[in-house]
């Protein structure tokens, strides 16, 4: 088994299949090494191997290899070799005596070796330290900065790759992008003992390889909070978009107990702006993850609890209690609930845009693919403001963005604003009266059929990116029979259950709702899931915070 001093520095390894031997060597590497490096030891070449592979998850960063020649089953020589695919950066020595000069100079071309040491190395200060320190200086001066804790090893086409670099993104956890077909990216597969077949592999801070990973293990296994630490709250807030972490906010600043459900990400579809340039107080502009995450530790700062990857499945009343219950069987309850379930895009349904979803037709991911459309050509349907935003961010690296709209203009749907934005970028181009037919290609998107929705005329075009933003769907389907919807689906409240100004059949209090009260009594509506609401991100916030007020009303007089 390999042995370690320390747990966080560069390490330095060396490996002897004689005890003795062994510890004479991490004894003087300690001496004059130990204060800023971590000695792990190890006696054959197969533990080391394993060591290496936990070191390799884990991402931490080994400077210098030095191995005995004459180890039983694999060999100084064969254990570098082997080595040098885990960590092709580290320092190579092999520790040899006299008799096998020859075979250490062979190595020198066989497994790239940097230098060998005979036995014995005393004194260290004369044979051991200086060869060392050159080797160590020589380390230093490559790019070995550490990476972030969490990576992702997956293949540019596949649906499940994009949405665990989505989920990661938009829940702020830094991680790094590995293709599986590039050498870091077999590398780490081998370390996890995986061959590619399934993915994406996810290695966590910890080392622990995580295949094909739902979102709630992923999100529990990357620090995020996925458990209640309560059964009953005074508030519950469903929903972590703006108008939620809103309502978090202000629910928890002024003492109640609150706890904040999202079933995906934290910020909305807000959370996936690139830039939002007309909300109070940012004149410069500020993305939707930027705002995203100040919300997010402006609420936990005030004592809110953030459940993330939590599906709500059902809500119901019970006595004066409100239980919420959960995808996986579990439930919590509160005095009160605000439900800011937000909205969703709606999925196009031209031919081929479901097959390849998550390969090359994406809904709402243009921060996470980004990078990968530079010098690309890139289509984007919808004429509302999320789509001219992403068009403005995916122009910076484009080779073209092609905005497809249904309308006969942008007016009737975008801020005036960004319209100016859009026409004074010379390669966004704007295609009115224009829907896409259909998608083709084979495993990722290739090709778009376009027709134009006056003229009925067709045109195929080469495209590997689509993205979509049209129009939203209420994620108000578990709410059927529970609260009252408009024929949309979005949650009526207030003056809207009241149109003859009688309370709804079912209401049972003496008073009608209050504004953004549902049919429920204690159950209250925010932002763009509500019927009739804003649907801008100022307006969300506002109606989280006045959803608050209502509450405070509520729980007076209940």
């Amino acid at each position: 088994m390999a042995q370690a001093d320390g747990e966080t520095r560069t390490v330095i390894m060396t490996v002897d299949d004689d005890p003795g031997v062994s510890r004479a060597v991490a004894r003087d590497l300690r001496r004059r090494y130990g204060a800023t490096y971590r000695i792990v030891r190890a006696e054959s070449g197969e533990s080391a191997l394993d060591a290496l592979r936990e070191l390799k998850l884990r991402g931490d960063l080994v400077a210098v290899i030095l191995a005995d020649y004459r180890m039983p089953q694999m060999n100084g020589i064969e254990f570098l070799e082997q080595a040098l695919d885990v960590y092709p950066g580290a320092r190579r020595v092999l520790l040899t005596a006299y008799a096998d000069t020859n075979a250490a100079i062979d190595a020198i071309n066989v497994v790239d070796l940097d230098h060998y040491l005979l036995k014995p190395w005393d004194p260290p200060e004369e044979k051991l330290y200086p060869v060392l320190d050159d080797l160590l200086q020589a380390w230093r001066t490559g790019d070995h900065r550490p990476v972030p804790s969490t990576k992702v090893v997956g293949h540019r086409w596949s649906a499940r790759s994009s949405e665990v670099r989505e989920f990661l993104a938009r829940n702020q956890v830094p991680y790094r992008w590995y293709s599986a077909d590039e050498p870091e990216g077999r590398r780490l597969l081998s370390a996890a003992g995986q061959d590619g077949q399934r993915l994406p592999v996810v290695v966590t801070p910890d080392g622990t390889p995580l295949v094909e990973p739902e979102a709630p293990e992923l999100a529990a296994r990357v620090g995020l909070a996925t458990t209640p630490t309560a059964d009953f709250y005074d508030l519950v807030v469903i929903g972590g978009g703006p108008a939620g972490l809103g309502a978090a906010v202000y629910g928890a600043s002024e003492g109640l107990r609150t706890v904040l459900v999202e079933r995906s990400a934290t910020g909305g579809q807000a959370g996936q702006s690139s830039r939002i340039e007309n909300y109070l107080g940012f004149p410069d502009g500020v993305s939707g993850g930027q705002l995203t995450e100040r919300a997010r530790r402006q609420a936990a700062k005030f004592g809110a609890e953030i459940l993330t990857a939590r599906e709500v499945t059902g809500l119901e009343a019970n006595g004066a209690a409100r239980v919420v219950r959960f995808s996986d069987g579990s439930a919590i309850a509160a005095h009160s609930v605000i439900l800011a379930t937000g909205v969703s895009y709606r999925q196009l349904t031209a031919p081929g845009t479901e097959d390849l979803a998550g390969c090359g037709v994406f809904y709402g991911s243009a921060l996470t693919e980004a990078a990968s459309c530079q010098g690309h050509d890139v289509y984007i349907v919808g004429g509302a403001n999320s789509a001219g935003q992403a068009a403005m961010y995916l122009a910076r690296g484009a080779k073209s963005v092609t905005l497809l709209v249904r309308g006969d203009s942008l007016a009737a749907s975008m801020s005036y604003y960004l319209i100016q934005q859009i026409e004074e970028t010379p390669n966004i181009r704007v295609r009115c009266s224009t829907v896409v037919e259909s998608a083709h290609g084979d495993g990722h998107l290739e090709r778009l059929t376009l027709r134009d929705a006056v003229s009925g005329a067709t045109e195929r075009v080469d495209a590997q990116w689509l993205f979509v933003f049209i129009g939203a769907a209420p994620l108000t389907d578990w709410l059927d029979g529970t609260v009252l919807r408009d024929g949309r689906g979005f949650i009526l409240a207030g003056p809207d259950l009241t149109p003859d100004g009688r309370p709804p059949a079912d209401w049972e209090l003496d008073r009608p709702p209050y504004h953004l009260e549902t049919s429920v009594p204690g159950v209250f509506v925010a932002g763009d899931a509500r019927a009739e609401s804003a649907k801008r991100v100022a307006s969300a916030v506002g109606e989280g915070a006045m959803a608050v007020m209502l509450v405070h009303r509520y729980l007076e007089q209940s």
